[in-house]
């Protein structure tokens, strides 16, 4: 069948090469525009670009793909099948329209659970213990089209966003093959979502990654892991007024962020913030018992331990 692939995030790119191999005609793509990236600010491709960097491939790159142009740029390749990873926009109907025989999404959730942008992360926020690939017939809703399959993973006790980011993006081709593959044969199943269930994972901005120690130990362990690394769970750190052993590691006096990557649980009580070991642990208290950190980055310096952040290896 000709292909026509729209997506933007590196989820994307294994979806993206394994039809360029497959037995389908990948006729053009559509992303998102180069944009400024890093400290430099250098104009920099989208991670589906730059995964196909001197194919003969045409590629479109709207700034919205409502506009006008944009719809009757993607009219005229005449697709069979649009297939849609991680985009960052909604299609309106007019490109829905367009394909032959169907517009799919390849989401990463076993929907109606997480819909939206950032359903990796939510799974593993809110302890669930499995989540998968959703191949479905795209609507003008968000998330909201009947299911064509689904393909579960276990959700790992030490997951980060980008680990099982990485291995979701390496189960979604083959569940997209398989999804063609009915199409093609005329079996392809549509299954209602069940509204009743569906749950939301709106967009992430950095503030979303800020601890509040007044959470549970247990789900602010769970939100370090699902927002490393993007957006990266943080604190404001005060060594000065809480600990000299934090001051001579910190080298500086004054409040200052710090990014937290992992940690574990501690069975220690105290004040919710409150610093209770700095010597050869690093522990805070929560809610309800402590989390003792493990891997750590003050703001303007390197990643590192927390046993080597508090020998003030970090100047």
């Amino acid at each position: 069948m000709r292909i026509v692939f729209i997506g933007t995030g590196e989820i994307g790119v294994p979806t993206l090469r394994t039809l360029q191999k497959s037995e389908h005609e990948l006729i053009g793509i559509v992303t998102q525009p180069d944009k400024p990236a890093g400290r430099d600010q250098k104009i920099t491709p989208p991670p589906i670009k730059a995964s196909v960097a001197g194919a003969k491939i045409p590629i479109l790159q709207p700034a919205k793909i409502r506009d006008p142009q944009a719809i009757e740029d993607i009219r005229r390749l005449e697709p069979d099948v649009v297939v849609v990873v991680a985009y960052g926009q909604i299609l309106p109907r007019p490109v829905l329209e367009i394909p032959k025989v169907a517009c799919l999404n390849v989401h990463a959730s076993l929907l109606p659970r997480w819909r939206g942008a950032a359903p990796i992360q939510a799974a593993i926020a809110a302890g669930d213990r499995e989540t998968g690939i959703t191949v479905m017939y795209m609507d003008e809703g968000l998330d909201t089209g009947d299911i064509l399959l689904q393909r579960k993973i276990d959700i790992l006790p030490d997951d980060t966003g980008g680990s099982l980011h990485d291995r979701m993006a390496e189960v979604a081709p083959e569940a997209l093959l398989e999804g063609l593959r009915l199409l093609a044969n005329g079996a392809a199943p549509r299954t209602p979502q069940d509204k009743q269930l569906a749950t939301y994972a709106p967009k992430l901005n950095r503030e979303a990654g800020r601890i509040n120690w007044n959470e549970p130990a247990e789900v602010i362990e769970r939100k370090i892991r699902a927002y490393n690394p993007w957006p990266g769970a943080s604190t404001e750190l005060d060594p000065a007024s809480r600990s000299p052993a934090l001051a001579r590691a910190s080298g500086v006096a004054g409040n200052r962020k710090l990014k937290i990557f992992s940690g574990v649980i501690a069975d220690l009580r105290g004040k919710p913030g409150e610093i209770l070991r700095s010597d050869t642990e690093f522990v805070i208290a929560t809610s309800d018992s402590a989390l003792s950190l493990t891997e750590v980055q003050l703001e303007g310096k390197r990643r590192m331990s927390a046993t080597d952040f508090l020998r003030g290896h970090n100047r």
